[in-house]
């Protein structure tokens, strides 16, 4: 998407750290790790902040227990684009040996918080940087990038490579863990590839651009005016004309699925949600963070198989 909106996770930095504040919090628990930091084991532990729990998730798949991951959002029930940051955040990062932010305007919190934290000297992965993608011609970027598995891979490698870095002694253990990350990954791309062959150049709705990357690796068509999503993304009301063309797309069953953000549901969303079920179109929750339970693989495996099934239909 373009510059950062009001509603892109752009928060306010309430207040600034405090030098003498104990420990911070260890992977997304809002517990003290100065027990932790006190340990023999601790030295070999390395510090690391991930902007939502998706990338802490990674983050912890690849670094095993040799990580102390903080997840600044990680509350499955927070719309992340009203997310507010604190002083133990801060006082995170200013510790962290990695940071890993989504970037591409979603995020910007983690660099402004950066700024304050007195020169961390964290090595900072850009996943919308490190995924190589950029907005089309005449276009806006998607910025939801954890929603291509490629990137995904290559994030992966990114990951390991940073651990490594901080703790040369486990670089072996982080980079086995990242070939099997990506070893579990390639059945999801054959997932998408299957509902290519199956239901390619089908057309489907959006209420946001967080699942086009996994909804065009499956070869289907977002048929949803950009207006309408565009909208949605920026908190913006839709106007009463692009209202009434999406909800056509369901009284007119031109779309197979709705694939729904249940995170910033609101009452357009919520006239869009009601018309497909009342046209008997399947609707597909989606959601930006982590639900409870799952980790990155089994959340993308659901979420491809709910749009798989949807089609089906």
């Amino acid at each position: 998407m373009p510059a950062p909106s009001s509603r892109r996770l752009a928060p306010l930095i309430t207040g600034t750290c405090l030098i003498l504040l104990a420990g911070c919090g260890s992977s997304s628990d809002s517990g003290s790790d100065t027990d932790a930091a006190q340990s023999p084991a601790a030295a070999s532990v390395v510090p690391v902040v991930a902007s939502t729990d998706v990338y802490g998730d990674m983050v912890e798949q690849i670094g095993g227990g040799k990580v102390a991951v903080t997840s600044i959002i990680s509350d499955p029930d927070q719309d992340p684009h009203s997310y507010e940051a604190n002083t133990q955040n801060q006082l995170a990062l200013s510790k962290a040996k990695v940071v890993i932010e989504n970037g591409g305007g979603y995020d910007d919190f983690i660099d402004r918080m950066m700024k304050t934290s007195g020169g961390s000297s964290a090595e900072v992965i850009n996943a919308v940087k490190v995924s190589g993608k950029s907005a089309p011609a005449g276009g806006e970027l998607n910025e939801h990038v954890w929603y291509d598995f490629p990137t995904a891979a290559k994030l992966a490698d990114r990951i390991a490579a940073a651990l490594a870095k901080a703790a040369p002694d486990d670089a072996a253990t982080f980079t086995k863990n990242a070939k099997d990350f990506k070893e579990k990954l390639k059945p999801l791309e054959q997932k998408e590839a299957k509902i290519k062959a199956d239901h390619g150049g089908e057309a489907v709705a959006i209420t946001e651009p967080v699942p086009l990357y996994m909804i065009e690796a499956s070869g289907l068509k977002n048929a949803t005016p950009a207006a309408f999503s565009e909208a949605i993304e920026e908190g913006d009301d839709v106007s009463p004309r692009t209202l009434q063309d999406t909800l056509a797309l369901f009284t007119g069953k031109k779309v197979k699925a709705l694939v729904y953000n249940e995170q910033t549901s609101g009452p357009q969303t919520e006239k869009a949600e009601q018309a497909a079920r009342a046209a008997g179109i399947p609707v597909v929750p989606v959601t930006e963070t982590l639900p409870k339970g799952k980790d990155y693989l089994g959340w993308m495996t659901a979420e491809v198989d709910a749009l798989a099934n949807a089609l089906a239909k």
